[in-house]
């Protein structure tokens, strides 16, 4: 406990640390009063003499004080942000007693170094942080959008991607780690990414260019049909739509829902062709008999030799899980290019080309990953003896020197 008597010399004395001392104990005993309300309002009355303190380091003794308290003056905390840059990044960084509309005020006038210890608030709203974007300082805009548990407006999100994301790698980056990320802004940036990796020189020099084609072409349909299937899980349904608007939906892309297991997403596509309810195409997707099935497939536009190949598909991978097990996948993908090839003797119809195409690109790709999931599961048995059994010395071969 500190007497009266011995706050008025502190605050006082001529020795600026001790001036300090003294505006931090009634910052402090301010905060912490529960007295009578004539000692509260002479607490307050002493704070608002230490603002006009000349020393920085008294008045940064009043700030500390003050700093996290929620029940913080707002006039003494509106004026220490009119103070010298240390006190008043501090205040606007860490006070949880400023409101919004004190922060967007700040915000709209205030240089990069105040903008960057908004932007590091604990928590910032959607009002304050689609103003701090709109001063348009990268470093700023960087900072918020990699925060994702910092609410920015969807609109705004989209207008980044587009504007910002799709020529600068870093914010790109940041954007796409958001989980609220519109699905159309994210697909945009997905094919940045795919257009910036196929540049690079690193990639280009270490992967021969058609099969580099592949991988891209495989990982952005991968890439697109897992945006869909999230959006489908969430109802989402516009995501298709927007699909089929911009034309880029097509056969191969379901094809690729259904052969990963996306199999909401493939609805969905199927819903909005077809203009039918999504209920309806999940039914006969899980039960439908075959004229029924083509029947859906006839009203998206499809034409008779690729309804035929998808509905396949459909009745294949109604018996495999193809969301996570990968030697389904191999399976079915096998399977259904087999019975293509015997049921055209080997010549494949023009119509049926590209999805063939496609097929045989993943019948490659699936082999490889399931016979690397084989080997390690061979590998983790070490059951028995699987040593190699030694030659005798005359059964070695003499191998000729290169």
């Amino acid at each position: 406990m500190v007497a009266y008597q011995d706050f008025v010399a502190l605050s006082q004395s001529g020795d600026s640390e001790a001036r300090g001392q003294a505006a931090h104990l009634a910052a402090q005993a301010y905060l912490l009063h529960t007295g009578p309300t004539d000692e509260h309002a002479a607490l307050y009355a002493a704070l608002i003499g230490f603002l006009d303190d000349p020393s920085v380091r008294v008045r940064a003794a009043l700030a500390y004080g003050l700093l996290h308290a929620i029940e913080a003056p707002r006039p003494i905390l509106l004026s220490l942000l009119q103070d010298s840059e240390i006190i008043s990044r501090a205040v606007a960084q860490y006070s949880p007693a400023l409101i919004d509309a004190d922060l967007v005020g700040l915000v709209r006038k205030a240089g990069l170094v105040m903008l960057c210890a908004v932007a590091e608030r604990e928590r910032i709203s959607a009002r304050v942080a689609e103003t701090l974007i709109s001063r348009d300082e990268r470093a700023v805009t960087l900072r918020v959008v990699s925060r994702d548990d910092v609410p920015v407006p969807p609109a705004l999100l989209t207008r980044l991607a587009t504007e910002l994301g799709v020529t600068d790698a870093e914010i790109r980056g940041a954007l796409l780690g958001r989980s609220d990320l519109p699905a159309s802004a994210r697909l945009l940036l997905v094919e940045a990414s795919v257009a910036a990796m196929r540049t690079t020189r690193i990639v280009k020099g270490a992967v021969a260019a058609p099969r580099l084609d592949r991988l891209l072409r495989n990982a952005m349909d991968t890439a697109l049909t897992a945006i869909g299937e999230g959006e489908a899980q969430e109802d989402a349904k516009p995501f298709a739509a927007e699909l089929v608007a911009s034309e880029k939906l097509s056969a191969r892309i379901m094809l690729h829902a259904v052969v990963n297991g996306h199999v909401m997403f493939f609805a969905d596509c199927l819903s909005t062709l077809a203009a039918t309810p999504r209920e309806k195409v999940f039914t006969l997707l899980e039960t439908g008999s075959r004229p029924a099935l083509n029947a859906l497939l006839a009203r998206c536009g499809l034409n008779e030799a690729v309804r035929n190949l998808v509905a396949r598909l459909v009745f294949l991978a109604r018996s495999a899980d193809l969301a996570d097990d990968v030697a389904a996948r191999h399976f079915v993908v096998t399977a259904l290019t087999e019975e293509l090839i015997v049921e055209h003797d080997g010549v494949i119809p023009p119509e049926l080309e590209d999805a063939f195409a496609y097929l045989s690109e993943q019948n490659v790709a699936l082999a490889r990953r399931a016979a690397r999931g084989v080997m390690s599961a061979f590998a983790g048995d070490v059951a028995g003896d699987r040593s190699m059994p030694e030659l005798d010395r005359e059964e070695r071969l003499a191998l000729p020197a290169a």
